[in-house]
C-alpha cells in the first residue's frame, strides 16, 4: 500500500498549469531542465543535466528512488510528496507527478511535474475535490455576478427557499425571496464589491417561502471574487440558519428584561401591569393577567383546588395589546364559564396551549378584550394560558395570544411563558403579602391617630398627615391636641423611628402615654422625661440596651417628640423637645421665625435633662410643628439641617389654615414621600376680658363669704345664674381648704370657655386627696362635694404654688 500522499494524489489530478517540469531517461538521470525548475531549485541547466534525479532529493527519499522507478514501469506513473534540496542548501517539501513520456521508435522517459507546497495551499485539491467539498456542504453558498444574479448556488441553499440552483440562475434575491429583506442583503453584496473588504456574520431576520409562519435568523458573510487581473467578477456568500440560537437570545433577553422590569413596586395590579408590558409586543400581540379578588385586596387565597362547578370572576390586573386603542379596565371581571381553558389551568394548576384557535369560538373569547366576539372576530389565532402560582398557591391566570406574528405558540415558547409567569408570581405574591400588612398598619395607624381634633377655644388647629410610600412602608409619625385644664391645650407632634405594624404599635404606645400625662397637668419638661423614663424602662426589661443599634421599634427607643403647651389667657406658650426639629412660628403680620428651643436626647437613650422655654404668642400667631420628613429632599432620606427652605412655604397665605398645611407640605414633600410627614398647625386666640375673673384673697376665714358674692356677681354679669348655687359651693370650699392648708397669697378666678372654671392659687406645695368621710365624721367632704357637682376637677403645680381646679359644663347645668 502506499502512503497517504500517494493516495491523495491518486484521487486528484495534477494542475499542470503550476507544476515546474522536468525530463528524465529511463535511467532516471535529467535529460531537460526548465526554467520553471531552475527557478524551484535554484540549479543552473548545467548543475544538473545528465546528472541522477536523486541527486536532488534528500538522504532519505534518494534511496527510494529505485522503488519508485519499478512503480513507475509496473503502473505507467506515480504521484506523491517528496522531499528536494536546493541549491542554497535549504530543503523543499514539493509535490511530484511522474508520467510515461513515450516517442515513437525511441527509449523510454519520463516526465516528473514537481509543485512547492508552500507557494501552492491546496495544492492537493483538484477542482473536482473543490466541486464536491461546495456542492455537497451543508452550508448554503451562493456566487452572483457584478449585477447580484445569481450564477452558481448549492443544493444546501435550496433548504433557505427559493427553488434548486437551477431556477435561480440569472435571478436576484429579491425575485426569489420577496419575504426577506433582499435591499438589506443586496446594501451588503454592493460593499464587498465596492471595497473588496469582506462581510463576517451578518445577521439577517425574515420570512423564508421554506417557513413563511416563522422567522428565521440567518448569519450571512460575503467575499469578493476577482480575476487574474484583480478586477471583481463577483461575490461568493455563504448562509447558515441561526434561528435556533436567535431565539434562544431573544428569549435570554426577555427573562432579563423582566428580571429588570417585573416587581420594582410593592403593588399587585402595576406588578401584573409590568408582566403584561415585558410581554409585549416582543413576545405576544395580547396578554392579560387576571387575578382572584382576594389576591388584589392583600388577602389569601382559598386553601385547596378552585371549584370549577361553575362560572368563575377574576379580576383583571393588568393588560396590555400591540393595538394601543384596544384598552380594557383594569380591575374589571372577567367572568369565564365552568370547564373553559381559563377556568381549566385555574383549577388545576397546569399551563394550556393551542396553536390555532377555533376561529368561531366565543366560550372564552367574550372576556378577553370585554366584548362580545369570536376569535376571528378579535383576529387571534394562537394562544397559551399560565397559571400565577407562588408557594404553592394559584393567584390567577396570564393569558398570550398572537395576532399579527403568523408563528403559532411552540413549547419553547410556553416554557418562556411559565418562566415569566413564575417570576412574576412571586412579586405578585410579596406585593400581595406587602399589600395586607400595609392596609394593616394603616388601620393600625388611623385608628391611633385622631379621628377628628378635639374641641377648644385656645387655638384653631388643622393638621395633614402623609404616609411613607409602600417600597418604605408605613411610619410611626403621630400628632394630637389636648384640651387641659384652665382653657389651655396641649400640642403635640412625635416620630417613632422603623416602620411598619411595630412603629404603629408603639407610636399608639406613646400617644396613650402623653394623653395619661397630659392629664396630670406636668408641665413639658416633666412629661418627657416620663416618657423617657417609660421608653428606658421598656426597653431594659425586654434587656435592650437603650443605645443599641436597631433597636425593636415597638419600644420606641429613638423617638422624637415635641410637647407645647399654650394658654389662652395670657398668650403664653411653653414647649420642650426631644431630639425633634424645633417648631416654626407665624407671626401676624406673616414673619416666619423658629423657636430657639433646647433640644433634648431622642426618648430612650439617655441624657441631660430636658429643659422647656416660654414664650408669649401674639394673638393671630400660627405655631407650627412638624416631623423632620417634612424637610427631607423628595429624592432623599437625609434630613436637610437647614429649616429655613420651610420658611418661604410658610408665607404663602392661604384661604383656610387646613390649606395653608396642605399647601406647605405640598410644596415640600412628594406625593410619594421616602418618610411619613406630619405638619400640625395652630393658630392662636386669646380669651377676652369678659371672659376672665380673678380676685386675690387675704388669709381670713372671713373672706370665705365675700368670694362667694364676687363669684355670684360674675356669673350674673356673665348670664350664668342657673350655676350660681354649685359655683357658690365650688368656691366656697376650695377657698376655705386653702386658708385652712396652705400657704402664701390666694387668688381666685373664673373662666367661662366652653365650660365655666373655677380656678384657686395658693402657694402650698401639697396636693389635696379626695376623701371619703364616715358618717360621724364632722369634715373632710369638701373636695368630694366638689366632685359631685363639677364635671372634671383636679390640680395642677405653677411657678408660685398649686392651683386646684373645677369645671362645670354650660350645656347642661346642674341643679
Amino acid at each position: 500500500m502506499g502512503t497517504h500522499e500517494e493516495h491523495a494524489a491518486e484521487r486528484h489530478r495534477f494542475d499542470v498549469a503550476d507544476a515546474a517540469p522536468v525530463l528524465l531517461d529511463a535511467q532516471g538521470l535529467v535529460t531537460c531542465w526548465t526554467s520553471g525548475a531552475q527557478r524551484l531549485f535554484g540549479y543552473g541547466a548545467a548543475d544538473v543535466v545528465g546528472r541522477p534525479v536523486s541527486a536532488l532529493l534528500s538522504a532519505e527519499d534518494a534511496a527510494r528512488v529505485p522503488e519508485l522507478a519499478e512503480r513507475c514501469r509496473r503502473d505507467g506513473g506515480w504521484a506523491g510528496l517528496l522531499t528536494a534540496r536546493r541549491a542554497d542548501g535549504r530543503e523543499l517539501r514539493v509535490m511530484v507527478r511522474v508520467v510515461a513520456a513515450p516517442e515513437p521508435d525511441g527509449p523510454a522517459r519520463w516526465l516528473a511535474l514537481l509543485s512547492e507546497m508552500d507557494q501552492a495551499p491546496g495544492w492537493d485539491m483538484s477542482r473536482t475535490m473543490l466541486e464536491q467539498m461546495v456542492a455537497r456542504s451543508p452550508v448554503g453558498i451562493a456566487i452572483v455576478d457584478t449585477d447580484l444574479r445569481f450564477v452558481w448556488s448549492n443544493a444546501a441553499l435550496e433548504e433557505f427557499g427559493g427553488g434548486p440552483p437551477y431556477q435561480r440562475l440569472g435571478r436576484r434575491l429579491r425575485d426569489i425571496q420577496p419575504g426577506l429583506d433582499a435591499a438589506s442583503v443586496e446594501t451588503q453584496m454592493r460593499r464587498v464589491l465596492e471595497t473588496g473588504e469582506p462581510v463576517i456574520g451578518y445577521e439577517h431576520l425574515g420570512h423564508v417561502r421554506s417557513a413563511p409562519h416563522r422567522e428565521t435568523a440567518h448569519m450571512m458573510s460575503f467575499t469578493r471574487l476577482d480575476d487574474d487581473r484583480g478586477r471583481a467578477m463577483g461575490v461568493y456568500y455563504t448562509v447558515v440558519d441561526v434561528s435556533e440560537r436567535h431565539q434562544a437570545r431573544r428569549r435570554l433577553a426577555l427573562l432579563d428584561r423582566a428580571g429588570r422590569h417585573i416587581g420594582r413596586t410593592l403593588d399587585v395590579v402595576h406588578t401584573a401591569q409590568e408582566l403584561a408590558d415585558v410581554a409585549v409586543p416582543g413576545f405576544a400581540d395580547l396578554v392579560g393577567v387576571d387575578l382572584l379578588e382576594s389576591v388584589l385586596s392583600g388577602g389569601e387565597p382559598a386553601p385547596g383546588p378552585l371549584s370549577d362547578s361553575g362560572p368563575v370572576q377574576l379580576r383583571r390586573a393588568g393588560h396590555r395589546s400591540v393595538d394601543e386603542d384596544e384598552a380594557v379596565g383594569i380591575g374589571s371581571v372577567a367572568t369565564y364559564l365552568a370547564g373553559s381553558p381559563p377556568i381549566r389551568c385555574l383549577t388545576t394548576g397546569s399551563s394550556w396551549r393551542a396553536e390555532q384557535l377555533d376561529p368561531l369560538a366565543r366560550e372564552w373569547a367574550t372576556d378577553v378584550l370585554g366584548r362580545e366576539a369570536t376569535f376571528r372576530e378579535l383576529g387571534l389565532h394562537s394562544v397559551m394560558i399560565v397559571p400565577v402560582r407562588a408557594r404553592g398557591v394559584t393567584l390567577g391566570i396570564t393569558t398570550f395570544f398572537r395576532r399579527r406574528r403568523k408563528e403559532p405558540f411552540d413549547e419553547d415558547d410556553l416554557r418562556l411563558a411559565e418562566d415569566l409567569v413564575s417570576r412574576a408570581a412571586v412579586c405578585v405574591d410579596n406585593a400581595r403579602r406587602y399589600t395586607r400588612e400595609r392596609d394593616a398598619a394603616l388601620v393600625l395607624q388611623r385608628s391611633l391617630l385622631p379621628h377628628r381634633l378635639s374641641e377648644q377655644d385656645a387655638v384653631e388647629v388643622a393638621a395633614c398627615y402623609r404616609p411613607a410610600d409602600e417600597l418604605t412602608g408605613l411610619g410611626g409619625d403621630w400628632y394630637d391636641v389636648v384640651p387641659l385644664s384652665g382653657a389651655r391645650v396641649a400640642l403635640v407632634v412625635g416620630e417613632v423611628p422603623g416602620h411598619g405594624i411595630g412603629a404603629a404599635a408603639a407610636m399608639g404606645r406613646l400617644r396613650t402615654a402623653v394623653r395619661t400625662l397630659a392629664a396630670l397637668d406636668l408641665r413639658p419638661e416633666e412629661v418627657l422625661a416620663h416618657l423617657d423614663d417609660l421608653v428606658g424602662r421598656s426597653a431594659r426589661d425586654d434587656g435592650v440596651a437603650p443605645d443599641a443599634e436597631g433597636a425593636d421599634s415597638m419600644r420606641a427607643v429613638g423617638s422624637g417628640c415635641v410637647y407645647a403647651v399654650y394658654d389662652p389667657v395670657d398668650g403664653q406658650c411653653t414647649l420642650a423637645a426631644a431630639g425633634h426639629p424645633s417648631p416654626a412660628v407665624v407671626l401676624p403680620d406673616g414673619e416666619v421665625t423658629f423657636v430657639d428651643l433646647p433640644q433634648g436626647p431622642p426618648l430612650g437613650i439617655g441624657g441631660p435633662p430636658f429643659e422647656s422655654v416660654e414664650t408669649v404668642l401674639a394673638e393671630g400667631s400660627t405655631l407650627a410643628l412638624y416631623t423632620d420628613g417634612l424637610l427631607a429632599r423628595g429624592d432623599s432620606r437625609a434630613v436637610d439641617a437647614d429649616p429655613d427652605r420651610l420658611r418661604p412655604a410658610l408665607e404663602r397665605p392661604a384661604p383656610s389654615l387646613a390649606l395653608r398645611s396642605r399647601a406647605v407640605v405640598d410644596a415640600l414633600v412628594p406625593a410619594r414621600p421616602h418618610d411619613d410627614v406630619v405638619l400640625l398647625m395652630a393658630r392662636t386666640r386669646l380669651l377676652g376680658d369678659d371672659q376672665v375673673a380673678d380676685w386675690d384673697l387675704p388669709r381670713d376665714p372671713a373672706m370665705v363669704a365675700d368670694a362667694r358674692k364676687n363669684a355670684t356677681r360674675q356669673l350674673t354679669e356673665w348670664g350664668l345664674e342657673p350655676l350660681a348655687f354649685t359655683t357658690e359651693l365650688v368656691v366656697s370650699e376650695l377657698v376655705t381648704n386653702a386658708i385652712r392648708h396652705a400657704t402664701g397669697p390666694i387668688r381666685l378666678r373664673l373662666i367661662r370657655e366652653r365650660s365655666l372654671i373655677c380656678e384657686v392659687l395658693d402657694g402650698g406645695a401639697s396636693a389635696p386627696h379626695l376623701r371619703h368621710p364616715r358618717v360621724t365624721d364632722e369634715g373632710g367632704r369638701g373636695l368630694l362635694l366638689v366632685s359631685q357637682f363639677a364635671e372634671r376637677w383636679g390640680t395642677r403645680f405653677a411657678p408660685e404654688g398649686k392651683i386646684i381646679w373645677a369645671e362645670q359644663s354650660l350645656t347642661e347645668p346642674r341643679d
